[in-house]
């Protein structure tokens, strides 16, 4: 009894001193699956879309619910397989509802077993936030912005491999 009361209190310890006052995102991890998914709202997301080093990011944005979104997948985690080593960095930014983390995208991810970094949006704003990635984005799915120190352009439209390779192929002669 008392060694259950002493964990108790080290864990209550260490919640209270462990706190943070600045909030950061959320990393969801569904019960007995290995993937995880953390959520940003937009002004956490911004950094990621505006990086001035010397990577080419592929930005991709999609949900599970969106059929051109899903077909398009494998062209982007080839990419994220095959452009690994030339600097170029994929990540998936997910529009799927909050409260379908736990059970569609993490069985989603795990299922078609993605290795692209996915991250959730969850930001009510998108008034604000669908202008301020591209001012031409009408807020329809699947989008995809690619950008590095040099050049930045923002695809709304559906990618095949060789398309995606091709656009990609701009940024890397540059």
């Amino acid at each position: 009894m008392k060694l259950k009361v002493f964990y108790f209190l080290f864990l209550l310890g260490v919640v209270f001193s462990c706190k943070n006052e600045k909030e950061t995102a959320k990393t969801v991890v569904a019960e007995n699956k290995q993937s995880t998914v953390v959520t940003y709202n937009y002004s956490e997301l911004k950094p990621l879309l505006e990086k001035n080093d010397d990577k080419t990011y592929v930005i991709n944005f999609w949900a599970t619910w969106c059929g051109p979104c899903v077909k398009e997948l494998p062209a982007f985690e080839k990419i994220n397989k095959e452009y690994a080593d030339k600097n170029v960095e994929v990540i998936l930014v997910s529009l799927d509802f909050p409260k379908q983390v736990e059970k569609k995208l993490i069985p989603f991810i795990e299922k078609k077993n993605l290795q692209s970094k996915v991250i959730l949006l969850d930001d009510v704003n998108e008034d604000v936030w669908i202008k301020a990635i591209d001012t031409t984005w009408s807020g329809a799915i699947p989008a995809t912005l690619i950008y590095n120190k040099n050049k930045r352009t923002f695809y709304e439209q559906s990618f095949e491999y060789e398309t995606l390779t091709n656009e990609l192929k701009t940024f890397l002669n540059k």
